[in-house]
């Protein structure tokens, strides 16, 4: 089963972030950028569900300027078999991106799709869900455990009465909560 992980690159989450002097964005000038925290965790669960056999191949997928890439090796050294780059210079919106991302899962043809749950720059929590509407996948947000079972994926996810099990049949796309790798 291959798995297709979209990463993003942010501003790290531990720098202090200035606004532009006409107050249109942040300053990314000389600001160190990071691996979404939310796009790392799915990249450690679809590592986690290779080296448990789930799973035999990891792919992760980014979409932007050549800067992307030192976000692409992190994903590789943290244990993914494969990485896409997309490149633009464009900022594009959520809906924009996971057409770009149909697109890389109609060539691909994962079986499975884990997004981080959101970014930590735009906190829309969007792309996942628009994703799966687009290619027509069933779908679970905000994973606190993944498991793959047969054809299926047994996701946990946290709710405001309790836990809830969904059983989704593969392909899916599943949308992973910062719960789900505790150190």
């Amino acid at each position: 089963m291959k798995v297709l992980v979209p990463v993003k690159r942010v501003v790290d989450a531990n720098v202090k972030v200035r606004v532009k002097a006409d107050n249109t964005s942040v300053d990314t000038a000389n600001l160190k950028m990071a691996l979404n925290p939310f796009c790392e965790i799915a990249v450690e669960e679809a590592v986690r569900l290779k080296e448990a056999g789930s799973a035999t191949e990891v792919v992760v997928v980014s979409i932007g300027n050549k800067a992307v890439q030192e976000q692409l090796r992190t994903a590789l050294a943290l244990g993914a078999d494969r990485a896409i780059h997309i490149d633009t210079e464009e900022e594009l919106t959520p809906v924009s991106i996971a057409k770009l991302l149909k697109a890389v899962q109609e060539k691909e043809q994962a079986q499975l799709v884990l997004f981080g749950k959101q970014s930590i720059d735009g906190d829309n929590n969007q792309t996942g869900q628009m994703f799966a509407a687009l290619t027509d996948m069933t779908q679970a947000t905000f994973a606190s455990e993944i498991k793959v079972e047969g054809h299926s994926v047994q996701v946990a996810r946290e709710i405001d009465g309790g836990m809830q099990t969904l059983s989704l049949p593969l392909p899916a796309v599943v949308t992973a909560d910062l719960r789900l790798n505790e150190p």
